[in-house]
């Protein structure tokens, strides 16, 4: 009998020094628990596999097994050694932040199962931030872009109300592309959002947006081969009837900016944040701005903050003669 336990125990250990087995059980958390985002999944198991791919280079964390990492082992050096070597090879300190906040939330979850009694990512430092005030465009210039779009076409009626809600909503290209046409209210003038987390959250979006889907919708209906291609009743498609992607909503906002003759590069996060800027510009208080741009914490909307007063310094050296 204690030979049987003493074998389960055996293959518990061997087990146990396998990173696979870990980081596969992690996916599931990711996916089942806490209900991330595709994207977001993506990004955690490339950082954990790179992880993985420098403990098997360098063998800092050996195992009896020689195939094997001995989990137990990782420390914080060796994941200021991970972090350092991700320094010298030039990586930005925005990607090794998020690599870091990867791993904690990695020995995070290990912790909690009881694999591991310390987090050992916890008390290694977050590598400082550049601060980048957000890209927005003038009110002008936002307009401006807005009327580029040729609608006398199909697709040109598409991108405008691709612009147009990406303005008038300040939701995120990802949101964007994943509305489907019972998301919208086009009476009441607002969107059912899906964002990070698979939070839900309702966001008005103006007349203008508001016209703009409804000439578009009119046009798809009217419009035999899109509509008998149409996908899973996706609200934005592509010219095959299809749901429209995040990368072709990039190449939209990238080809219009570029028509209106618009300097500055933006981006669909440039709407957005253009979005916050002007909100905050005309009055808005920033929780509900918070609220609407679906921000968790209110430190993440405060950065729109720091654009108003560039703004308002702006003005004032222009303006006041004692500036």
């Amino acid at each position: 009998m204690d030979g049987g336990n003493s074998s389960v125990c055996d293959e518990e250990v061997k087990w146990g020094l396998y990173m696979n087995q870990y980081i596969d059980q992690f996916k599931k958390y990711l996916k089942v628990e806490k209900n991330v985002s595709v994207h977001t999944l993506r990004n955690y198991s490339v950082d954990i596999e790179q992880f993985q791919r420098f403990l098997k280079d360098t063998n800092l964390c050996p195992a009896e097994d020689e195939t094997a990492i001995d989990i137990k082992k990782i420390d914080n050096v060796v994941i200021r050694t991970f972090l350092g070597s991700l320094h010298k090879k030039e990586n930005c300190n925005s990607s090794i932040a998020r690599k870091l906040s990867t791993l904690r939330t990695f020995f995070k979850y290990l912790c909690r199962e009881g694999y591991i009694k310390k987090n050992p990512a916890r008390v290694v430092a977050t590598p400082k931030q550049a601060k980048k005030l957000p890209s927005f465009l003038p009110i002008d210039e936002a307009f401006r872009l807005m009327d580029t779009p040729d609608t006398k076409t199909l697709s040109g009626l598409r991108d405008k109300a691709i612009l147009e809600t990406l303005y008038g909503a300040g939701i995120r290209i990802s949101e964007l592309v994943s509305l489907n046409i019972t998301d919208v209210d086009l009476e009441k003038g607002y969107v059912r959002v899906l964002g990070k987390g698979r939070k839900e959250r309702i966001v008005p979006f103006g007349n203008k947006a508001c016209e703009s889907i409804r000439v578009y919708l009119n046009k798809i209906h009217n419009s035999k081969f899109i509509i008998q291609n149409s996908y899973n009743g996706a609200l934005f498609l592509n010219m095959q009837g299809k749901r429209l992607t995040a990368r072709s909503g990039w190449n939209i906002v990238d080809k219009y900016a570029r028509r209106g003759a618009i300097k500055r590069h933006i981006s669909p996060h440039s709407l957005r944040h253009t979005f916050a800027t002007h909100l905050l510009e005309g009055g808005a208080d920033l929780r509900v701005i918070q609220e609407l741009l679906g921000h968790s914490n209110l430190s993440t909307t405060q950065k729109y903050t720091h654009v108003n007063l560039d703004q308002l310094m702006k003005v004032y050296d222009k303006a006041h003669p004692k500036a």
